[in-house]
């Protein structure tokens, strides 16, 4: 057989070169070192998927500070600036250029298969490669969809060895639909990977009939993703995805195991110096939600069921220090306990303030003592020392809108706190876990939403929205709870329910107890939901669509941010509050204070920018790229199936 020479594909901006594997790097710099027998298929693959799990130097930049909190997944107040329109060049060009080192290897799979299927094979061979290529096809889908899910354009032939050009969202989606549908139909099932093979493939193991499911869930999420812009595409490609085998439980969750250390497999959330504080938008969702009290989770844990308040209390109201020019409808307001009832999986995604005999809170930075100080104060002016008001956060919950929060921010040395917000509990911060790519949950709710929309699918929309709810419970550990859960219809901050069946929507407002904080008289206060006409969704606070993404949302926590924006972005759902405007945004100029109630596009981030290093290396790809968006290149153009 020929020695072959696989190219060094490269996107046109230069900065994407393959990166070096010892098992098939001598044969693309020399392509007489080695014969092609000599080069491994599974060890392409392993490399392309070991690298997207992201090595902390790219994990913090592109999935903490741009891909969580653009999903409001983190407290953007501590966890960088894209909600409020701030982009940073060198993390996106930090995740750019090593995008190359996990999409080179994956294409090099696919024609490293091709070429040994045209020579001699044993008959082992002769079985497994062919479905190794269906495989780097299918891992390749999900490398683009995350590329162009954060940027728009891309070109789909950069690494195919020629001239790429940049193609729209549109053409790519399409691409991705028609790979995923041939890959699958394909791929031979009853193929066995021997134990060498499965040892370089760390989410399935060569299991094929694994990768036919998990292909089949990515076409239904892409798919979906065509749903208000290409409806009847969107309509025919999941209905034929929905007909074969699915993500259906959780042993055939796509996912890859963390190990501790400082390489491409340390977990994506594991820098000590970053807090993931819970986000307000989060916060509404779960405060109130399903109708579980804290007093049942908490159970036993008397110095925490000692400060769980009424259902009925709003909190403690600070107007001087809390900012107000948001429509959080849980604004200025610092609540001095735990409240009565909260989705069950809040506590076990977040730890608790001050909770600190608890095994699974997590105390980073380990080198400083940081983590005891839960009393902050508040101050009566820029020069008092000291201060109005000391608040203590032990055994609290409380959130603050993302924003600016101009004189009252600097009069609160409370609310950007780390360690006074709940904040992710340690087993996802330690590189002992398994990073999800897709979960069984996504295939439920994703089969849920086509229901609704009366797509031919093989479940009804609320045995598919509850299953959902149930795998998400399973996940956590508290699927104990789920009845009661699910026949819940009690609203969250922001009036949505659990319950299937219960649509009405909430009254405009609430009658709450409240305590000034200035004077620490007790009084009433009217408490007033989300206007649905003034939200991005713009229809209602309590319809099947919203609890659906509701609880996908939730369900989405911590692993899949990206996932997490992308229903924001074509839905408006779930319920992003606006940033806080005390003063105006330099990032944000549509956003101001007399218009922070009725939301737009434009106060929440659509995309990420093309690095610097495109325009600069080569003007002629930029401008394509740019034309390709349909606006500026900016975080605010959206994409192609987003909701304009």
């Amino acid at each position: 057989m020929k020695n072959y020479k696989y190219p060094l594909y490269a996107l046109p901006v230069g900065l994407f070169a393959l990166a070096s594997c010892s098992d098939f790097e001598e044969v693309n710099t020399n392509p007489t070192a080695a014969n092609i027998e000599q080069v491994r298929i599974e060890y392409a693959i392993n490399k392309s998927i070991t690298g997207t799990q992201q090595n902390p130097e790219v994990a913090e930049r592109c999935f903490v500070l741009n891909w969580q909190t653009a999903a409001r997944q983190v407290d953007p107040n501590t966890n960088g600036g894209l909600p409020v329109g701030e982009y940073n060049d060198d993390w996106i060009s930090n995740y750019y250029s090593h995008y190359a080192s996990w999409m080179s290897p994956i294409v090099l799979a696919i024609n490293l298969a091709e070429e040994k299927m045209k020579g001699e094979l044993n008959s082992h061979e002769a079985q497994v490669i062919p479905n190794m290529k269906e495989v780097a096809r299918i891992w390749r889908v999900y490398l683009m969809s995350e590329f162009t899910d954060s940027f728009g354009a891309m070109p789909i032939e950069a690494f195919a060895g020629k001239n790429p050009k940049f193609n729209s969202c549109k053409e790519v989606y399409y691409f991705m639909l028609d790979e995923l549908k041939d890959a699958a139909s394909k791929i031979k099932t009853d193929v066995k990977a021997d134990d060498k093979e499965k040892e370089c493939d760390r989410a399935y193991k060569f299991d094929f009939g694994k990768w036919v499911k998990y292909a089949n869930s990515m076409r239904m999420r892409l798919a979906m993703r065509l749903s208000e812009v290409d409806a009847a595409k969107a309509k025919a490609e999941f209905e034929d995805a929905a007909k074969g085998a699915y993500i259906s439980e959780s042993g055939d969750n796509f996912t890859v195991k963390e190990q501790p250390g400082w390489d491409d497999l340390t977990g994506v959330m594991t820098r000590e110096w970053d807090y993931f504080p819970l986000s307000a938008t989060m916060n509404n969702l779960l405060v109130g939600l399903g109708g579980i009290t804290s007093d049942e989770q908490l159970a036993g844990k008397n110095d925490l069921l000692a400060r769980i308040k009424p259902a009925d209390y709003m909190g403690v109201q600070y107007t001087n220090h809390y900012a107000l020019t948001t429509n959080d409808p849980a604004k200025g307001f610092w609540f001095d306990g735990l409240h009565k009832v909260i989705d069950p999986r809040a506590y076990k995604l977040f730890s608790i303030p001050g909770n600190f005999d608890d095994a699974n809170y997590c105390k980073y930075p380990s080198w400083n003592s940081n983590h005891k100080v839960v009393k902050r104060k508040l101050l009566k002016d820029k020069d008092d020392a000291d201060g109005l008001v000391e608040l203590d956060a032990t055994f609290t919950w409380n959130t603050a809108a993302c924003g600016e929060w101009g004189d009252k921010g600097s009069l609160n040395k409370m609310y950007y706190w780390p360690w006074a917000i709940p904040h992710l509990v340690l087993k996802y911060r330690k590189s002992e876990n398994s990073r999800i790519f897709f979960a069984s949950w996504e295939s439920y709710f994703l089969l849920a939403e086509a229901a609704l929309k009366g797509w031919s699918v093989p479940m009804g929309a609320k045995a598919a929205y509850e299953q959902g709810v149930r795998e998400s419970f399973a996940y956590h550990g508290v699927g104990g709870f789920a009845d009661a859960y699910l026949a819940s219809e009690d609203y969250n901050n922001v009036g949505t329910s659990v319950k299937w069946e219960h649509v009405a929507e909430p009254a405009a407002t609430k009658t709450m107890k409240m305590v000034n904080g200035y004077t620490k008289a007790e009084s009433t206060y009217t408490f007033t939901y989300p206007v649905a006409s003034e939200t991005l969704y713009g229809k209602a606070l309590n319809d099947h669509l919203t609890k659906i993404i509701t609880q996908k949302y939730i369900a989405q926590m911590p692993w899949l941010p990206l996932e997490a924006w992308n229903d924001q972005r074509r839905l408006g759902l779930p319920f992003f509050e606006t940033p806080a405007v005390e003063q105006a945004i330099r990032t944000m100029p549509s956003l101001n204070a007399s218009n922070y109630m009725k939301q737009t596009t434009k106060f929440f981030p659509q995309r990420l920018k093309f690095p610097s290093g495109l325009e600069n290396s080569s003007p002629e790809g930029y401008k394509q790229a740019v034309q390709l968006l349909g606006g500026l290149d900016d975080v605010f153009t959206p994409l192609w199936w987003a909701k304009k």
